[in-house]
């Protein structure tokens, strides 16, 4: 692994929150991790117009965010996220995140347009902005991405940066989906795959609409898939999960 490197954005930048959060996190995941990266120059690589870029990641844990942090700090890329806002008001966390300057999400209202005006200017000013584009931890039950939001692509397509596609898979050993568990023991190692950027150049420069985002966010979403495949050794299913449906039969039965 090699440290930090912050040649544009010296560690000054980031704010005594920010480095207070790696020196307490950073250790024990080092400790208490394997790590097996691939890919890792694609994130060290600079794209113009600036070295800001959107990270797209599959979600399979709550545990998720922090081995997708390592990964991106060790590679000089110190990390914003965007998450729930709900995450934003538990105590003493929530404000520790924004001092990070973190990005809450604020969705179906309109605060979601601030959430987006946020990323963007982080990219514009040469942030590593790390979205979930399924916007929750997958319920597909083999643990491959479902449907997708289309926040990634419209904050790289807005931002004119490149999306950069990272598979992980390991974490939902740590914490199952949904279960309130932190089975640290014995060390689990986390696969982290990064992929070349989504190749979005021949949507660019063009009118910001719902199918233009779509199709984007359908690449975006081909190619985490695409690196997890290379992960596990298999194949994905021929379709993704589609949440709104899983959400509404769900709903139904609960009902029932």
């Amino acid at each position: 692994m090699i440290g930090p490197m912050l040649s544009r954005h010296g560690p000054e930048h980031l704010g005594l929150s920010f480095r207070f959060a790696v020196s307490v996190l950073k250790p024990p995941l080092t400790v208490f991790t394997r790590r097996d990266w691939q890919g890792s120059q694609w994130l060290r690589q600079e794209y113009p117009p600036s070295d800001g870029l959107v990270v797209a990641t599959n979600h399979l844990s709550w545990f998720d965010p922090l081995p997708m942090a390592h990964l991106l700090w060790d590679n000089g890329r110190p990390p914003r996220f965007l998450g729930k806002e709900s995450v934003f008001k538990v105590p003493l966390v929530g404000q520790l995140l924004l001092n990070c300057g973190q990005i809450p999400v604020y969705r179906d209202t309109d605060g979601a347009a601030d959430s987006v005006r946020a990323a963007v200017a982080a990219v514009e000013a040469g942030e590593a902005v790390v979205v979930y584009p399924e916007g929750t931890i997958t319920r597909d039950p083999e643990l491959w991405p479902m449907s997708a939001k289309t926040g990634a692509a419209r904050i790289a397509l807005l931002g004119n940066v490149p999306v950069v596609p990272v598979a992980q898979w390991g974490p939902q050993r740590v914490m199952r989906p949904y279960v309130k568990e932190f089975n640290v023991l014995p060390p689990k190692t986390m696969h982290m795959r990064v992929g070349p950027p989504v190749d979005l150049d021949g949507l660019r420069g063009r009118e910001i609409n719902a199918a233009l985002l779509a199709q984007a966010t359908d690449r975006i979403m081909d190619a985490v898939t695409e690196q997890l495949e290379h992960i596990r050794g298999e194949s994905s299913p021929p379709e993704r999960l589609d949440f709104r449906s899983w959400r509404e039969a769900n709903t139904t039965q609960e009902e029932q």
